[in-house]
């Protein structure tokens, strides 16, 4: 079977101006991901886990200077971002951004008719969305809210897991779903994340995250520790429990 989602050998930089050269964050990461499978990707601040979920949404904020990003056998590491999300790819924010006056009932419509190439109905949608919000335990009057405007950071964080579902991605990559999330939150984000993999079984899904805390929900079928730009250890949850007793200065 081929693989769903390979990272190759990629390196990446800040673009270079006049004034100075481009600084190089990623050093040749490599991985992946088999359909179905969990990929965790853990590092400290500063070790570029966040460049590369930017990198993997298609953001020109970097600049890929070696290496290949291939999904389903294509190579997208060109191709514009709504492209790779129509293809079937997609990010989960660590900060999820606020759209004044657009529903998340209509956004998510707009985006679900783009991933299918036809016009979704709002009937057809609704539905869809009050079954996976009964699900995820999400107020039904959500769907009229205006995207993440005045959500709490669990608010978001389901938020982004309900889109997961809706839109059924063939590749997630959830960067940083956990950050500033209490406990409660957290379990309920990743609860919905395992509802979603349940529907989708063939679903890929990269969790990128500093803590271990998160991987004792998802149970990651691999654990990649990235420093300074570069993964210098891959295993199962053996290496984020050496993580957690430890800390990444074991690895350095």
């Amino acid at each position: 079977m081929e693989p769903l989602f390979v990272i190759e050998d990629l390196h990446v930089a800040t673009p270079a101006t006049e004034l100075e050269p481009g600084v190089e964050i990623l050093k040749g990461v490599s991985l992946t991901v088999e359909p179905g499978e969990v990929h965790a990707l853990m590092g400290p601040n500063g070790s570029g886990k966040s460049t590369l979920a930017t990198v993997l949404l298609g953001s020109p904020e970097y600049e890929v200077t070696a290496g290949r990003i291939l999904f389903r056998g294509d190579d997208i590491t060109d191709w514009d971002t709504d492209v790779r999300g129509k293809a079937g790819l997609f990010l989960a924010f660590q900060y999820p951004q606020e759209i004044a006056g657009v529903s998340i009932l209509n956004f998510l419509r707009q985006a679900l008719s783009a991933r299918k190439g036809i016009e979704m109905s709002v009937l057809e949608l609704r539905l869809s969305l009050m079954e996976w919000m009964d699900r995820l335990g999400i107020d039904p009057s959500f769907m009229e809210r205006y995207v993440n405007e005045g959500f709490s950071g669990g608010e978001k964080k389901r938020n982004e897991v309900l889109q997961m579902a809706v839109l059924e991605p063939e590749m997630a990559v959830l960067d940083e779903t956990d950050s500033g999330l209490d406990i409660d939150a957290l379990r309920t984000v990743a609860t919905g994340v395992q509802a979603v993999r349940s529907e989708r079984p063939t679903l890929g899904t990269l969790a990128i995250t500093h803590y271990q805390r998160l991987l004792e929900h998802l149970q990651p079928d691999h654990v990649h520790v990235l420093i300074d730009g570069r993964i210098v250890a891959s295993g199962g949850m053996e290496l984020a429990e050496r993580l957690n007793s430890d800390g990444y200065e074991s690895f350095k």
